[in-house]
This record gives C-alpha cells, structure tokens and sequence, in this order.
C-alpha cells in the first residue's frame, strides 16, 4: 500500500509523486492501492498526484484504488469530473 503525506500542496506535490512512484515500481502487487487518511493539508495537487499514480498504475498493467479520500478531496474531484478514477478499494 502506498501511503499519503499529511500535507499535499503545490509545494509537496513533486516530492510527494516521486515517492509514490517510486514506491508503486518497488510493488509486486498487481492491485494499487493508495492510503489517503493522514492527508489533512491539500490542494488539486494532491488529484494531479493522484492522477498521475493511477495513470501509472494503469499503463502497468495494475488496478489502481485510493482508501479514505478526505470528503473534501471527493468534492473537489466530483467538481473536476474524475471521482470515478479514484475509486475506494473493492
């Protein structure tokens, strides 16, 4: 499982997509699964960074999945029309 910081900001959000891919490459699992509950601090960074693991995810050949999405984080995603690309774990 890959793990979210507790901030993601425009700041954060490079470092932060770094990490995660790295971590994704490092993963044998064909399910992704990203955990979001300590992301308390945010910003659309934080979708993009998303975004960006699940199109990685994907072109691996993996499914892709984010656990506990801050509510806020789901609003803003249903706004930009891609909640249905992150969707919570099966």
């Amino acid at each position: 499982m890959l793990v979210l910081p507790a901030e993601m900001t425009h700041d954060q959000a490079t470092p932060s997509l770094r990490m995660l891919l790295q971590g994704l490459r490092s993963q044998a699992d064909p399910a992704v699964v990203v955990d979001a509950s300590a992301l308390v601090k945010f910003d659309s960074s934080a979708l993009a960074v998303l975004l960006e693991c699940r199109r990685e995810s994907m072109a691996m050949g993996r499914s892709f999945a984010v656990r506990a999405l801050p509510a806020r984080l789901d609003a803003l995603a249903r706004l930009y029309g891609v909640a249905e690309l992150l969707p919570a774990p099966l």
